[in-house]
Parts: C-alpha cells; sequence; structure tokens
C-alpha cells in the first residue's frame, strides 16, 4: 500500500509540474515575441521599481526631456541596467534657454550636439546626496566635468540647484532647475 501511494504521488507530481511548466512556456513565449524588435524601454514591467527613464515619463515636469532623450535616440541606453546619475532638468530649466535652442536641438541634423549635452547630464555610477561633497567633481558620459556645490545641505551641479533626489532601479535622478550646458572644448 505505501509503495503504490509512493508511485501515486511521484505521479501525480510529475503530471502537476509538466502541465504547469507547459502552460508558462506558452505564456513566456507568447510575452516574448509581444518585444521583439524593440529595446530595454519596451519591457513591460508594472511591478518592479520604475528605471530613470520610466521615472521621467511619469513626470509631468520632464516632458521636454524625454522628448529630447527620445530625439537622441536615448531611451533604450538609459533603461538598460545602468547604474545611472541623471540631472534632470525640468521644463521650466529648458524654458529658461534662449528661444528656438531647445526646438533646434530636436532637430534630426543637431541629433550630435544634443547627445552632448545629454551625455553632460549623466554619470555612470550612483551618486547619493549624501555622497555629494562641496567642490568635488565628476567625470560625465560626455568625458567633460561637473562640479558640486553643497552649502548648508543645499546641492547644486555647476550652479544649478537640486531641487529633489529620486531613487530608481537603475540609479537615481537629482532634478535639477537648470540645463548643464557642456564648456566649449
Amino acid at each position: 500500500m505505501k509503495k503504490t501511494f509512493l508511485i501515486f504521488a511521484v505521479a501525480s507530481i510529475t503530471l502537476v509540474s509538466c502541465g504547469s511548466g507547459g502552460s508558462e512556456t506558452t505564456q513566456a513565449s507568447a510575452a516574448s515575441t509581444e518585444t521583439v524588435g524593440g529595446g530595454q524601454s519596451t519591457v513591460k514591467d508594472d511591478v518592479s521599481q520604475k528605471d530613470v527613464v520610466k521615472v521621467a515619463i511619469g513626470s509631468p515636469e520632464h516632458t521636454t526631456l524625454v522628448a529630447a532623450l527620445k530625439a537622441a535616440e536615448y531611451v533604450d541606453v538609459l533603461t538598460n541596467a545602468g547604474p545611472f546619475t541623471v540631472f534632470a532638468p525640468t521644463n521650466a530649466a529648458f524654458d529658461k534657454l534662449p528661444a528656438g535652442t531647445v526646438e533646434g536641438l530636436l532637430k534630426p541634423e543637431s541629433k550630435n550636439d544634443l547627445r552632448n549635452i545629454l551625455e553632460y547630464h549623466v554619470f555612470v555610477g550612483v551618486l547619493k546626496p549624501e555622497m555629494l561633497a562641496d567642490g568635488q567633481t565628476y567625470g560625465q558620459v560626455n568625458g567633460q566635468n561637473i562640479t558640486i556645490g553643497n552649502k548648508d545641505g543645499k546641492l547644486t551641479v555647476n550652479g544649478a540647484n537640486v531641487i529633489a533626489s529620486i531613487p530608481a532601479s537603475n540609479g537615481i535622478i537629482h532634478v535639477v532647475d537648470a540645463v548643464l550646458l557642456p564648456p566649449a572644448k
């Protein structure tokens, strides 16, 4: 009797395992074919913490930055694992630029200039607020340095105020009130 029960239990577990594995495989195959041809940014995930791009997309204060990332074709780059520190100018920061600047940068012929500016806003690694000390410099993705200010707990980057810091799944975003323009080479 014990031998018969053991055989029945093993057979039941095997059947259950095989039955559920097949449907999971079918579901996984169907899910993966939906995103074929897209980059990391096309992965649907409403459960995990948002990456730096998804945080920006969800912010009504960063629509200009998101448009710039799309025009520069950097959405997939910044949705990858990173880690990244992104100094993210608000829409109001972009509005401070001379009239026509943003529109000009979003044109296809200005893609290299736009990429240089966006890369100046990104550091590879995570720079948490408590790590940032007055006078520190950090090399940005475009190869140029930014300078941190930290006076009485108020953070700045190249003189732009850091008005918020938001953790993301692949780094951190420091919201800034000015667009960081790389120095002329």
